[in-house]
């Protein structure tokens, strides 16, 4: 089966990133085989950003972004949204990429299950 995760809220202030990633983590424990894909849009966009650093003891979504990708996960931007928020390509984590509406609206029409955050 095909999971589309798509985020809108910012990695930090708003713990719906954080609880996505959560699922997406669950999903890949607990059902191996499963696909999972993650659009970032809006304010979420900044979750994709490069060597974020957070207080010990605190979620870091780049490392759980990481965790997802190492198991398969894509994880992709929404181009205007980033542009829209001065987030340039070579500031965000490597394996993500940006993206369009075409590939989201793609990625929505294969997906056997469709959750936002």
């Amino acid at each position: 089966m095909k999971h589309l995760i798509i985020i809108n809220d910012q990695p930090y202030g708003s713990e719906k990133p954080y609880n996505a990633i959560r699922l997406a983590i669950q999903i890949q424990k607990d059902f191996p085989g499963e696909e999972v894909r993650i659009f970032l849009m809006a304010d979420a966009a900044a979750c994709a950003l490069k060597d974020q650093k957070t207080p010990g003891g605190y979620y870091n979504i780049e490392r759980m972004l990481k965790l997802i990708m190492n198991n398969g996960a894509k994880v992709r931007i929404c181009t205007s949204c980033a542009e829209a928020r001065g987030i340039k390509t070579e500031s965000i984590m490597e394996g993500t990429a940006m993206s369009t509406m075409a590939e989201l609206a793609d990625w929505y029409m294969d997906s056997d299950k469709i959750t936002t955050f």
